[in-house]
C-alpha cells in the first residue's frame, strides 16, 4: 500500500496519510507522495478543496523515532545510521512548503494525535476540524528539537507571541478543548462525525466561486508580509480580474434571480 492515499470525490481531493501501524509517522516515501498529491490537486481545475487526514487512529505522529533510533529513515544518520534518505528532496519540494504555497483551500481532519511534523502539517492547513478523541502534541523541546516544518512561523501568527512560547517551551499535550480555546482548531467534532462534518465544510467551500476563493487565500498569504497600502493595491488588481470573470456574472445573476449560483471557475 502507498504511504499516502489519494482520492477525488466530486470537487474535493482527499489526501490520507497511510501508515496506520506507525500512527502515520513520516517516511521518505510519505514526503514524496504527499507533495505529489498536493501538487496534483492544485493543478486539477475540477478540484476546489483538499482534505488532509490520517488513516487509522492517528493523524501523524511526526518523525518515525523507532526508525531513527535504529539508525535508518529520516534522522537516522544523526544517530549513526547510513543516512536519512531525504538529501535529494529540495526545500521547495517539501510538503509543508508546498502546502503553504497552494491557492486551493486545504482542510485538515485531525482524527488522532498530531505530533511533531504532524502538528506542523496540520498548522499549515487553512481550516482544522479536530476529533474529540484527538490531541495536539507539541513536545519538540522534550525531544531536543524545534518545530522544523512551519511551526515556528505559524504559531506566533495563530496564537500570539506569549501563547506560542507557552506551547513550545512547556511542550504540554493539548486536548481538544484547549486546542479550540487557543484558536489552533476551528471546531471540535465527535470522532464518529469528523469525516461527515469535514465533508460538509469542504462541499460548501467547493460550491463557492473557486476563482474568488483562491484569490482570497492568495491575498491572505501575501498580506502577512505586506504593508496595508501595498496590500490594498494588490487587492484592487485582483478584484478587477474577478470582475471580468464569468463567475462574477453568475454570482450577480444568481442574486438577482434568487437562486443558488452555479460557478464554473472561469
Amino acid at each position: 500500500m502507498p504511504d499516502v492515499l489519494f482520492e477525488k470525490k466530486e470537487r474535493v481531493a482527499w489526501v490520507t496519510l497511510n501508515r496506520p501501524e506507525r500512527r502515520n509517522a513520516i517516511s521518505v516515501a510519505m514526503l514524496e507522495e504527499l507533495t505529489s498529491s498536493l501538487l496534483e490537486s492544485e493543478r486539477d481545475r475540477e478540484v476546489r478543496a483538499i482534505v488532509l487526514t490520517g488513516a487509522g487512529r492517528g493523524f501523524c505522529s511526526g518523525l518515525d523515532l523507532k526508525d531513527a533510533a535504529a539508525g535508518k529513515g529520516i534522522g537516522g544518520d544523526a544517530l549513526g545510521g547510513e543516512g536519512s534518505g531525504v538529501a535529494h528532496i529540495g526545500t521547495r519540494e517539501l510538503p509543508t512548503v508546498v502546502l503553504h504555497q497552494l491557492d486551493t483551500p486545504v482542510l485538515c481532519a485531525i482524527n488522532g494525535a498530531a505530533a511533531g511534523y504532524g502538528l506542523d502539517l496540520a498548522l499549515g492547513c487553512d481550516i482544522r476540524l479536530m476529533s474529540d478523541a484527538a490531541k495536539l502534541l507539541p513536545g519538540f523541546a522534550r525531544r531536543g528539537v524545534l518545530p522544523e516544518s512551519g511551526g515556528t512561523w505559524y504559531l506566533p501568527r495563530l496564537v500570539g507571541w506569549a501563547k506560542a512560547c507557552e506551547i513550545g517551551f512547556l511542550g504540554d499535550d493539548l486536548d481538544p478543548a484547549r486546542s479550540a480555546e487557543l484558536g489552533l482548531v476551528n471546531v471540535v467534532v465527535p470522532a464518529d462525525r469528523l469525516i461527515e462534518e469535514t465533508s460538509r465544510w469542504a462541499a460548501k467551500i467547493a460550491s463557492n466561486a473557486p476563482l474568488a476563493v483562491k484569490a482570497m487565500k492568495r491575498l491572505y498569504r501575501h498580506g502577512l508580509g505586506e504593508d496595508f497600502e501595498a496590500h490594498s493595491h494588490h487587492v484592487l488588481v485582483q478584484l478587477m480580474a474577478l470582475f471580468r470573470s464569468n463567475d462574477f456574472k453568475e454570482g450577480v445573476m444568481a442574486f438577482v434571480e434568487k437562486r443558488e449560483p452555479r460557478f464554473e471557475g472561469r
